[in-house]
């Protein structure tokens, strides 16, 4: 049997509010949601405004590293197709941690889920690293499994 000091201090962890998040996790975390919905509406654009238009931009793949936004949203269009929903499946991000490295580049880690019409999933992790530009957080290194 659990004590009342036990149940004093559940009580309390669950009445707690929870912990703030930092702004700039929350402007990333907007970010990746507004990325998520690009590629579930079929908007490969949408989809790449999260990445930074940098040609020093990467994105690591099994076949080596691309450079540059234009690279990395033509291997998008040929390997996923944005036109049927079915093919394409719905994309969520799960973050995993998220740390501010100095004011303006943050690390983002998250597992990505797409999820398919057949029930068919496909799963990973991607490391983001994020900078701030102009004043939103754009991914300057992508390495994602």
């Amino acid at each position: 049997m659990r004590s009342p000091v036990f149940f004093a201090i559940a009580a309390i962890a669950l009445a707690a509010p929870a912990i703030a998040q930092a702004p700039e996790q929350v402007a990333v975390e907007k970010a990746m949601t507004d990325s998520a919905a690009g590629w579930n509406a079929g908007d490969v654009e949408r989809f790449m405004r999260v990445y930074s238009d940098d040609p020093a931009t990467s994105f690591v793949t099994k076949e080596g590293v691309l450079r540059g936004k234009a690279a990395m949203t033509a291997r998008y269009k040929t390997r996923y197709d944005f036109d049927n929903a079915a093919k394409r499946g719905t994309l969520t991000f799960t973050t995993l941690d998220f740390r501010l490295l100095d004011p303006g580049h943050a690390l983002y880690i998250a597992r990505y889920l797409l999820t398919y019409s057949d029930g068919k999933l496909q799963s990973g992790t991607t490391t983001l690293i994020f900078r701030h530009e102009g004043g939103h957080w754009r991914i300057i290194a992508d390495h994602s499994s």
